[in-house]
């Protein structure tokens, strides 16, 4: 089993596995900006409890870090602010496909390329563990923030976007989502 580890990101910023100690700052992240992190979090629903949700997915994220079905981070500055949540998970839209990659930065964090530095570290990370990885990226079409991070993910790492939209089920619904998949190792051996 691969223990999520943890990794760094530029000269400020730590990504630590995710656990449900930061439960407040996730909470008070969400409540900062509820659009954003729905549009991060589409599974969530805003008819229930959002503080126990949240707990249960980091509880999930915890037991599974060393399953090696999804590895999470959050995000942290040098101070141990926390700045967001990054991660590889089991939410496939395709067989062929290993992880699915996610990313929210909160809103006082935006701009800065964080998110992208911090899927490079991750990247770079699936890369250096040997074998193939095939990572999907699914952005709604309206979240114009994450249409643009996938595109430079997807362009840093040699991916493909995937021309027609591709239909995730949320709440027994079918949303078209533009899919975006990223080939590890890059070099393709």
């Amino acid at each position: 089993m691969t223990t999520t580890p943890h990794l760094s990101i530029a000269n400020d910023y730590t990504l630590r596995p995710a656990n449900k100690a930061i439960l407040s700052s996730v909470i008070d992240a969400f409540n900062e900006d509820r659009d954003s992190a729905m549009a991060a979090l589409p599974w969530m629903d805003m008819s229930k409890d959002i503080n126990r949700q949240l707990s249960d997915m980091l509880f999930d994220i915890e037991s599974a870090s060393d399953a090696d079905r999804l590895h999470f981070w959050s995000i942290h500055d040098k101070m141990g602010t926390f700045a967001g949540m990054v991660g590889v998970g089991d939410e496939l839209q395709f067989a062929n496909s290993h992880y699915n990659l996610g990313y929210w930065v909160k809103p006082s964090f935006r701009n800065q390329g964080i998110a992208v530095l911090s899927v490079n570290s991750i990247l770079s990370w699936l890369e250096t563990r040997g074998g193939h990885f095939r990572i999907e990226v699914a952005v709604h079409p309206h979240n114009k923030a994450g249409l643009a991070t996938a595109e430079k993910i997807c362009s840093h790492w040699n991916g493909q976007t995937l021309e027609e939209f591709v239909g995730v089920e949320l709440f027994g619904r079918t949303i078209p989502h533009k899919v975006y998949l990223i080939d590890l190792p890059q070099n393709g051996e």
